[in-house]
């Protein structure tokens, strides 16, 4: 059975936040894992990072990790600095998720996220060069922890290297890797992809996580995405790891800013609707989960 999770940020707008407190909303909900950004690990001190891991124990919850690269850590860059201090701030990253007892890190963690320097005929192939080249590296430092490095596909508007499943399935097999493998998001894919039956199959071999939300980066089922389509595909490749929810939902703030959300996308704002809300989600996954694995 599917793990299900939520993004932190459903709920809060920026990316350091009280992340106990969500840890157990989540799990009072009924959420098996709560995913945030990995950023805030590096300023956090031992003592704090060792409540969250005994907290996360003591409620039987899984945390999961995130990134959106900063362009000055740009692992795809022309630049040489600009690489080599990007491997080493990745590097630190996932040891500090190795050392939270963390299974997975995701996200825009393979190029600098909405960087995007092509060449005057949009060819993109220097920069995959040099993503894998610093990617080689970084994944040394994931074996090493017990880390899983997951490759997000994304949207056109938030990169250029890795769009599509195909493109996610053809970099992780160039770096040859148990610890690296394809995270697919349906808002992503239904921008980029003809089928998300036909992108699930084709990934299905290095698929180590699943992110939902609808088209309008509401919750999943709040908009016109396929997610009949989507829970059978993925009990036909008999997926069975982690499925977590992204959705943003709220203006303003660091995440408003960066997701692009200008305007409040629910009537009804407040932290009881999105618990609701949070809850609805948990009984739609779990009721295509049942329906498509019978």
């Amino acid at each position: 059975m599917n793990k299900l999770g939520i993004f932190i940020n459903f709920w809060e707008n920026n990316w350091n936040v009280d992340h106990i407190k969500y840890m157990k909303k989540a799990k009072d909900i009924g959420f098996d894992i709560l995913e945030f950004q990995a950023q805030p690990l590096l300023d956090m001190s031992k003592e704090h990072m060792e409540d969250m891991k005994k907290t996360a124990a003591d409620l039987n919850l899984e945390l999961t990790y995130s990134l959106g690269l900063n362009p000055q850590y740009d692992v795809s860059s022309m630049d040489e600095q600009v690489r080599n201090a990007g491997i080493e701030y990745l590097k630190n990253i996932v040891e500090h998720v190795g050392y939270m007892g963390g299974k997975i890190i995701s996200g825009v963690s393979y190029a600098g996220w909405r960087c995007c320097s092509v060449d005057s005929n949009g060819d993109k192939k220097h920069l995959l060069e040099n993503s894998l080249r610093s990617m080689r590296k970084i994944v040394k430092t994931a074996e090493d922890n017990g880390v899983i490095y997951a490759v997000e596909a994304v949207n056109r508007f938030e990169g250029c290297l890795i769009n599509t499943a195909k493109e996610a399935v053809e970099y992780v097999e160039q770096i040859d890797s148990d610890n690296i493998g394809v995270l697919l998001d349906t808002y992503h894919m239904n921008i980029e992809e003809n089928s998300f039956w036909d992108a699930i199959h084709l990934a299905s071999d290095k698929l180590v996580s699943f992110h939902t939300g609808d088209n309008n980066r509401r919750c999943p089922g709040r908009g016109h995405i396929d997610f009949d389509e989507i829970f059978k595909a993925l009990a036909d490749v008999k997926y069975d790891g982690r499925i977590v929810s992204e959705p943003f939902v709220a203006k303003g703030g660091e995440v408003g800013e960066a997701i692009a959300v200008w305007r409040n996308l629910e009537s009804d704002m407040s932290p009881e609707y999105r618990d609701q809300e949070a809850a609805y989600i948990l009984d739609f996954e779990k009721q295509l989960i049942h329906y498509y694995n019978k």
